[in-house]
């Protein structure tokens, strides 16, 4: 990424995913309009606890007909998801606010507001909020396959799911331990 700015390595990104996306649409299928969800707002009006975030769904995987699901997560208290990988979909953080800490395959990484990642299927990944504020992070999800699915079920509010069958049943696998925010090292 050296010489990009990071406005322009953010579009570039986010049109490619939008290629991507379009280009496994079905032909000839239509929202008919488009569609706005208000800061701060879910797009089905909904509020949801994810593990120690609360997320609003900012496009739905139906409006994309499979093709792109986003949401952003709220974080208030260090901490995230466990090590998982995703056998059908690309994985993509935008960090709007806070700073998060990544591991993506066996690179770590430390994430400020404006920074970006991409965690392609088939490589592990987890993430975690570091605190002490709030932060917020817009996560996307191509091709959605079933996981705004898994992102509906009912939970327990402030834990993660740590099952290695429902992760499977989702197209995903659990592969180990949330982020320790404090062990975390950067080399």
């Amino acid at each position: 990424m050296v010489g990009m700015e990071r406005r322009s390595f953010f579009t570039t990104l986010i049109t490619s995913l939008s290629v991507f996306a379009l280009r496994h649409r079905a032909l000839g299928q239509s929202t008919g309009a488009g569609i706005r969800v208000a800061r701060d707002e879910d797009r089905f009006g909904k509020s949801r606890s994810i593990g120690l975030n609360s997320t609003t769904f900012k496009v739905a995987t139906a409006d994309t007909q499979g093709a792109l699901f986003v949401m952003e997560q709220h974080s208030s208290k260090p901490g995230g998801p466990p090590l998982h990988l995703h056998h059908g979909q690309d994985e993509y953080w935008y960090v709007i606010s806070g700073e998060y800490i990544f591991q993506v395959g066996s690179e770590r990484y430390r994430a400020k507001a404006g920074d970006c990642l991409l965690g392609p299927r088939d490589i592990s990944h987890a993430y975690a909020f570091r605190g002490p504020s709030h932060g917020t992070l817009l996560i996307c999800f191509t091709p959605a396959g079933r996981i705004q699915e898994y992102f509906e079920r009912p939970r327990v509010p402030g834990t993660y799911v740590a099952d290695a069958a429902l992760y499977h049943a989702y197209g995903m696998e659990l592969l180990g331990p949330p982020l320790s925010v404090k062990d975390f090292q950067t080399p």
